[in-house]
């Protein structure tokens, strides 16, 4: 099979189209043959720091969508035939790839491979954090920053479906559109912490409910200025830059700070196959639109991760493994 294969850490250069074994399933797995591949900020950090495994080389990339292929021993769940998608199983920038059935979800016949590969790692990180981390309702206000990138987009749909009230956060002056079209009630352009005041006159001086922050060590201070009392920071993403630190009697206003870790927001299949079934529900329905920006052919995953790393892009960036 062909495969992305990182043979040293680095920059996006050292992704090289390869030919790789194809997989076989041990007890409890399927292979899939992979038709789309999500390519993610994370994926840029392991062709940098390494993948989990240590291994080199190795396949990056964490989530797909595709048809399966072969099963295990013991597999009865699935069928050949049958499109799944996952999240967090390495090796998914490849036409094929083996995954354990506890790991994936079934595609509704309604809902096409590429939004379903797009939906899981943002949409599931989306809808934790406003079902759980910070479920505001009718009346409340959020803070969204990267308003018009791909979980900023997700979360300001989400939450405008609880009732909330958004205020969205891009980079460019070419992105508020983005981000109002997404659901956005108010945008501001900011690229650094320059927001509070804006923020709290919008707020009439009270603040926020919910700050969703996924802007590196440069917002977190600001994020925590305009929260009103038991607000809640959701912090999550890479940590760009310096890790933010605080002193507990530092934080004021009784604010709650949380730093969102994916395997805490869908720890068990039973939330996996619920949150990912809520998500695809909303898409059938029209509620919620997964934003796809581009579809590259599996060898131009190098350009893939220039145009991510740019952050000028607005939506998902989607490898094709049939091309």
């Amino acid at each position: 099979m062909r495969a992305v294969v990182i043979e040293e850490l680095g920059g996006p250069e050292v992704m090289r189209l390869r030919q790789w074994p194809d997989p076989e399933p041990g007890a409890g797995e399927v292979v899939v043959d992979i038709e789309f591949a999500g390519v993610n900020f994370m994926d840029t950090g392991t062709r940098t720091a390494g993948a989990v495994h240590g291994r080199i080389p190795f396949i990056p990339g964490v989530e797909a969508a595709g048809r399966v292929a072969a099963l295990g021993e013991g597999v009865t769940d699935y069928a050949v035939g049958d499109r799944v998608a996952w999240v967090y199983n390495y090796g998914s920038y490849a036409e094929k790839i083996v995954v354990p059935i506890d790991t994936v979800v079934p595609i509704p016949d309604d809902i096409p491979s590429d939004i379903a590969a797009a939906t899981m790692m943002q949409g599931l990180t989306a809808h934790h954090f406003t079902m759980e981390s910070a479920p505001l309702s009718d009346g409340q206000t959020a803070l969204v920053h990267a308003a018009a990138g791909g979980v900023g987009r997700i979360l300001t749909q989400l939450l405008k479906l609880r009732g909330a009230q958004v205020i969205g956060l891009v980079s460019r002056e070419e992105k508020v559109p983005v981000a109002k079209e997404a659901g956005a009630d108010h945008v501001l352009v900011s690229t650094d912490g320059d927001f509070v005041e804006r923020v709290m006159e919008l707020t009439r001086g009270e603040g926020v409910h919910a700050v969703f922050d996924g802007g590196g060590s440069t917002t977190f201070r600001s994020s925590i200025e305009v929260l009103r009392r038991l607000g809640t920071l959701v912090y999550f993403g890479p940590l760009i830059g310096e890790v933010p630190t605080v002193r507990m009697f530092d934080l004021p206003k009784s604010i709650k700070l949380t730093y969102a870790v994916f395997a805490d927001h869908i720890h068990t299949r039973e939330l996996l196959l619920r949150h990912s079934a809520d998500l695809f529900d909303k898409i059938r329905e029209g509620s919620l639109r997964i934003d796809i920006s581009r579809r590259y052919p599996l060898g131009e995953a190098t350009q893939a991760h220039i145009d991510i790393a740019s952050r000028g892009t607005t939506g998902k960036l989607l490898l094709d493994a049939r091309s």
